[in-house]
């Protein structure tokens, strides 16, 4: 995220005396950056429609109620569904409500859900105080409302029980003179450091936006729309607060875009309204309540569109006080009934003594290219307005209404020069034609399409199918499962019961070559051979001592489990490790390893010799544990392949790469029901492969309270794997890392799932970036793309084919592998800083490029991008119908971030 700031400087025409105060908010601000997710709330809902709306208001508070500050509550998609609908909400204290992409929070019709106790909500009597606003942020510090999604008032909506909308009964109220009982959309009230950032609001039913003693609050790229015949929809009205910016932000109402007030609670200054656009609305307002006081205010870069009035400043005898410090700057009007609308007698039947006066108001770069009302009003000769106007030119001829009013012109044009009963006019403005606005005008940016989620989220009852029980029961082929139940946390190695061992490894000890090695795999190779003629099918238990075993260890297929278990609880005390990488080729790797194999049963020397003779070992040939026994366990333990540990880290800011082969820790091999319990896996790229042989087979693999690291797609494979309460951290020696690189089958049930799990880093500058990603989906055995345009060789085309081939510039890709979409779920888990939050599942490949994939979070998305690019799925892949509900590829479901 790019992050701009706003530099407060002071701005003060040569005419303006030195001992003025600074105009302007007196902090520095930066682009708000959205806080780590303490809980997500997903929708369950399509629609706020009444006869089957949900009302999400508790699952929505419980979430505010129980997050740490500092952090945000997440609203988000939901298995497609996009709303929630809501009562009356009230933030927490540091707390922000976080709204995705595509999610619209909708304010319940339900008079009952706002009524403060006297069951006046909805209807219009003598106060107009009966409703409790949608959000309340009261006496909070530090909360904010955040995201790309949309909170709506539902304004236009009828209220539930009623036969008039929110809106109806305000404008019936102006009629009768009475005043509506309606809810306001967003109230912060004795609050400091508040930020509203890239949240849409619109169709409140009263003000959007008040703030009533507020110190410190930011408005950023914040996007307000009510049509402009909603009464008293005001955008945002700062109310006896200090140091309030509202920067980068469209707002079109059917009252004041912005309205500055002050009233019995104390005086507003210190305002910041930077580089915005308004458009319908009652325009840049200060008043009418100003009997608190107003002062120093800065209004800069700021276009106006269609308002009623432009720079407005208004109050009258029954709420007027000082209003001074005010300065305008760098203003374009268009289509504006009064570009200048500075008036001490807003209400003519007003009656009291509280005089308006406003001094030291000035104009600079001013412009309005269509004509319009001009009113510079004093209140009388004693409380004149005083003012200054630099390049201020109003184009055609505009009415004027110039009274009490003491002006300094120039030294740049003033167009029409004004002129009115009682006005005193000084200065010498130049001829000129003022300001330029072209290109300044901006259409009201569209609401964005709402897309599918980058962070997909599973439903309550979703996840129940991502529990470590029913994801491990299931076996067999893939869309074929049955049920096999297998219980990894009720077996010995993980209730803590003490192993008995038939074979020690022991660095330090005297072999017997019987039951003590020095090396893992001589008595792996031992335990192979006595198992051969003895027939063992019962499991065999091999205690390794503390040390560090430079060695590869193989584990054949076997009638009998293995488990390899440390014999201490520290696994980083007993370490297995290799310095061995894909591109190696097999004499080397002959010459290395040869020796611990020479003698090995034959299951175990086939392994070893499948490798020694290839021009290179391949990935996971690379792997330091190579393991294909069915039941194998191990605990304890630390795998590492030490190839390219120690290297230069790349700086994020950089934009090379650093490039090496694959060196996998340990690879599971088409071996089902393998168990690892406090296990640590060391690597970088592709540390750890889960492998299964084919669709036919399902390969189960468990992993509890262990550690895994590496930089690049250094979890891998097609198997099913879950993993519990363990860590994952990401090392940042390169400016982007993959934690997965899945290739699950498009049938099979599961992939990976990541269950109570965290994710780490390293803390290394790449990490803090905060660009890494969980997980791209591996495009196995690639060579083309059909998916999107490829420009570059000219001709480049990619047919779907029997073989994956491709010779410059035309290729084949096969049904095999379009259908290896994988999937990861990772839910209950805490996701570290260095994380994507927008985007944290990746393409494979850029776009554009030949061996690229989009991300594919569903079935629905695998469909779609077959269809679009002239692939049927039905009658060329074979496939029945299109999933229903979609099957999920990619999901989380309650994470936090960190």
């Amino acid at each position: 995220m790019s992050r701009r700031t706003i530099r407060q400087f002071l701005w003060m025409p040569v005419w303006v005396v030195a001992s003025a105060v600074t105009a302007q908010d007196t902090r520095t601000l930066t682009e708000p950056v959205v806080p780590p997710v303490c809980s997500v709330v997903t929708a369950v809902q399509s629609s706020p429609a009444a006869a089957a709306r949900i009302d999400d208001t508790r699952r929505i508070q419980n979430a505010i109620e129980t997050c740490a500050r500092g952090h945000a509550v997440r609203l988000a998609i939901g298995n497609g569904k996009t709303a929630f609908v809501a009562g009356a909400l009230v933030l927490k204290s540091g707390v922000t409500l976080l709204l995705d992409s595509g999610v619209t929070l909708f304010a319940i019709t339900d008079p009952l859900a706002y009524d403060r106790g006297q069951k006046i909500c909805g209807t219009n009597n003598a106060t107009g105080k009966g409703c409790k606003p949608f959000i309340t942020a009261d006496r909070t510090h530090g909360s904010g409302i955040m995201g790309e999604g949309v909170i709506d008032g539902q304004g236009s909506q009828l209220i539930d029980g009623k036969t008039e909308t929110w809106w109806q009964i305000a404008r019936r109220a102006q009629k009768e003179q009475s005043r509506q009982n309606v809810p306001r959309l967003i109230e912060v009230s004795n609050s400091s450091d508040f930020n509203l950032y890239r949240i849409t609001l619109r169709n409140s039913p009263n003000f959007h936006v008040t703030l009533n003693r507020v110190d410190g609050f930011t408005a950023w790229n914040v996007k307000i729309d009510t049509p402009p015949d909603a009464r008293n929809t005001d955008g945002i009205d700062p109310i006896s607060s200090r140091n309030v910016t509202i920067a980068h932000s469209f707002i079109r109402t059917g009252d004041d875009n912005v309205a500055i007030k002050a009233g019995g609670n104390g005086p507003t200054e210190n305002i910041s309204i930077l580089h915005n656009h308004f458009y319908n609305g009652h325009g840049m307002s200060i008043g009418s309540e100003t009997d608190g006081g107003v002062r120093n205010v800065l209004v800069d870069d700021l276009t106006m569109d269609g308002a009623t009035s432009g720079l407005r400043i208004k109050s009258d005898v029954s709420r007027g006080g000082k209003v001074s410090n005010v300065r305008y700057r760098d203003v374009c009007l268009t289509n504006v009934r009064a570009p200048l609308d500075i008036d001490t007698r807003y209400d003519k039947k007003a009656t009291g003594n509280k005089i308006p006066a406003y001094r030291d108001i000035a104009f600079e770069r001013v412009r309005s290219i269509t004509p319009g009302r001009i009113t510079l009003r004093g209140f009388n000769a004693t409380y004149p307005l005083t003012a200054m106007l630099n390049d201020v030119v109003i184009d055609g001829n505009p009415t004027m209404q110039i009274e009490h009013a003491r002006l300094t012109l120039g030294p740049g044009p003033v167009q029409p020069l004004p002129v009115g009963e009682g006005a005193e006019i000084s200065g010498r403005p130049s001829s000129g034609t003022g300001k330029s606005c072209d290109g300044a005008f901006v259409s009201f940016p569209a609401l964005p399409t709402p897309t599918r989620a980058t962070r997909p989220q599973l439903t309550a009852r979703d996840a129940e199918m991502y529990t470590y029980a029913e994801v491990l029961k299931t076996t067999g082929p893939a869309g074929s499962e049955s049920s096999d139940p297998w219980d990894p946390l009720s077996e010995p190695l993980a209730t803590g019961e003490t192993l008995k061992s038939d074979y020690v490894v022991d660095a330090a000890a005297t072999a017997n070559g019987k039951t003590v090695f020095n090396t893992v795999q001589a008595a792996v190779s031992r335990a192979v051979s006595d198992q051969s003629s003895s027939g063992r099918k019962s499991r065999i238990i091999i205690l390794v001592k503390p040390g560090t075993y430079r060695e590869l260890v193989y584990v054949p297929r076997l009638p009998a489990p293995i488990t390899l278990t440390g014999s201490d609880a520290n696994a980083a005390n007993t370490v297995i490790s290799a310095n061995l990488d894909a591109l190696v080729a097999g004499s080397k790797y002959s010459q290395a390893f040869g020796a611990q194999f020479a003698s090995a049963p034959s299951d175990i020397k086939a392994m070893f010799d499948s490798l020694k003779d290839r021009a290179a070992i391949s990935t996971y040939g690379s792997a330091t544990a190579w393991i294909r026994n069915e039941g194998f366990q191990a605990s304890n333990l630390t795998f590492e392949n030490s190839y390219n540990k120690v290297r230069p880290s790349v700086p994020a800011s950089s934009n090379v790469s650093v490039i090496s082969s694959q060196a996998v820790a340990l690879v599971v091999d088409d071996a089902d029901k393998v168990q690892f319990e406090n296990v640590r896996f060391l690597g970088l790229q592709d540390t750890l492969y889960l492998k299964s042989s084919s669709p036919a087979r399902t390969a189960r693999i468990f992993f509890n309270k262990s550690y895994i690291e590496g930089d690049v797609d250094f979890i891998f494979g097609d198997a099913t794997a879950y993993f519990y309460q363990s860590e994952i951290r990401s090392l940042g020696a390169r400016r982007i890392s993959y934690v997965t690189a899945p290739s699950t089958h498009l049938k099979a049930k599961y992939g990976f799932v990541f269950d109570t799990c965290k994710f780490t880093h390293d803390g290394s500058a790449n990490a803090l970036a905060g660009n890494f990603k969980l997980g791209r989906q591996w495009f196995r055995n690639q060579r083309c793309t059909p998916f999107g345009t490829v420009t570059h060789p000219a001709g480049y085309q990619c047919r779907l084919g029997e073989l994956d081939v491709y010779e410059t510039p035309v290729g084949a890709i096969s049904k095999g592998v379009l259908e290896t979409v994988g999937k990861v779920i990772v839910l209950n888990s805490q996701i570290g800083a260095h994380i994507d939050r927008a985007s944290p599942w990746a393409d494979w490949n850029a776009r554009g490029t030949i061996k690229h994939r989009p991300v594919q979070y569903s079935s629905d998305d695998f469909w779609h991008n077959l269809i679009n690019v002239g692939i049927d799925p039905m009658r060329q892949l074979g496939l029945t119908a299109q999933e229903s509900p979609p099957d999920a590829f990619l999901a989380e479901f309650k994470n936090t971030d960190d």
